[in-house]
């Protein structure tokens, strides 16, 4: 009997997606729940598995295709599969933990045992990041540049090394082809720029009172909770007060109408290998602080995997970012369209700040809103920032909801 492998169904956001790696041949044997073929939209990457076991009779889409849903992709003829011998080298032992799609292909093009490699994801989990860390390990001594693969790394160009002296008269360059998610980020800012009066406001707090409550009760929460306590969470509950309180920061433009969401779900934007990626916490404002910290650690963790999938990224009223993790000072985020506002953390420094007439070292973090000024008015704006300015100098008030 023959078993049709089709494109799963897309969210009526993704119009397609591209075949990037099949894991199987034809005439290959194959398991149910094998990984057949990985295919990339705008946002994830999707895995694609067999429906049933059987013999891997007919591929029709080829490595790069662009797909559309329910596009038929493969045949199975579906039977029992019998081992076969083989006097081949026994392929490296798996991991103890399954592999991402991502992490899968980079194993297997660079034919790495994942045994050889630390994981530092959840328990023990093989990330991206893991790997490429180990080529470039591997890497011999000095000069310069052979790219591994473009689809191994689509932008970040990882190489390894050439001998000194043949590296003397060159100079590289390489010509790599833009992820979809990276050609989707570029073409989100580039119309954040030309569709939104988009402008940024700046204000300063004072960290000391947050790094203190931190420092006193960071491990009888982690105990508790199993989780750290980090800085974000209060950085969610305070822009959640202060949306509360400026409900048009919350709000998106649609054609001549303003809608207005009585929900808030916040987009905390992440760095990864494959592009800008924000996940969101939805309805952040029902998360207290351990359960905030644990989404964020577990989005991080799925982002760097590639395994987010679309219910972790769709909606998002307002958006954090925090630069600071890279020792950005000061910056001016863009939207992420359709929200009409985005908060910047930064790099907190000591600075010498005057308190009731005395000089004294505080650690300062610079505050960034950049918001559509066709939506909220610079006095909004203004006091947005003030608000979570108080809320993070008084921790009382997220504590105690005054």
């Amino acid at each position: 009997m023959s078993i049709e492998v089709r494109v799963p169904n897309l969210p009526e956001s993704v119009s397609d997606a591209t075949v990037i790696t099949w894991h199987k041949q034809a005439g290959d044997s194959v398991t149910k729940n094998d990984s057949l073929v990985d295919l990339e939209t705008d946002k994830v990457v999707l895995e694609v598995t067999a429906p049933e076991s059987g013999i891997l009779s007919q591929i029709l889409t080829a490595d790069g295709a662009i797909v559309i849903s329910d596009q038929l992709m493969a045949v199975i003829e579906a039977g029992e599969v019998k081992a076969q011998a083989s006097t081949a080298t026994p392929e490296p032992k798996a991991a103890a933990t399954p592999l991402s799609p991502s992490v899968r292909r980079l194993v297997n093009e660079n034919t790495l045992n994942p045994a050889d490699i630390t994981g530092t994801g959840k328990s023990g989990r093989l990330t991206k990041t893991d790997v490429l860390e180990h080529l470039n390990k591997q890497a011999p001594g000095p000069s310069v540049t052979k790219t591994i693969a473009p689809e191994t790394k689509p932008e970040a160009l990882q190489t390894v090394e050439l001998s000194t002296a043949a590296a003397s008269n060159l100079r590289p360059e390489q010509r790599v082809a833009m992820t979809r998610l990276r050609a989707k980020v570029a073409e989100r800012l580039l119309q954040a720029q030309q569709n939104a009066a988009m402008l940024t406001t700046f204000n300063e707090v004072n960290m000391q009172s947050v790094i203190d409550l931190r420092n006193q009760y960071k491990t009888r929460f982690e105990q508790k909770h199993n989780v750290k306590l980090g800085f974000m969470s209060f950085f969610v509950k305070a822009s959640i007060e202060a949306l509360k309180k400026f409900p048009a920061i919350n709000a998106s433009i649609d054609g001549n109408d303003i809608i207005y969401h009585g929900y808030y779900d916040l987009g905390i934007a992440v760095s990864t290998p494959r592009g800008l990626i924000v996940p969101v916490l939805h309805d952040a404002d029902q998360l207290d602080f351990a359960g905030i910290e644990k989404s964020i650690v577990d989005y991080g963790e799925k982002a760097r995997a590639g395994s987010l999938s679309y219910d972790d990224l769709k909606g998002g009223t307002f958006t954090i970012t925090n630069g600071g993790v890279f020792g950005s000072m000061l910056s001016t985020p863009i939207l992420n369209p359709p929200q009409c506002a985005i908060l910047g953390m930064h790099a907190i420094k000591e600075r010498a700040v005057v308190e009731n007439g005395q000089i004294v070292i505080r650690p300062i973090m610079y505050l960034a809103l950049s918001y559509d000024h066709r939506l909220v008015d610079g006095r909004e704006a203004v006091q947005f920032l003030v608000t979570i300015k108080e809320c993070l100098e008084a921790p009382a008030h997220l504590l105690l909801n005054i």
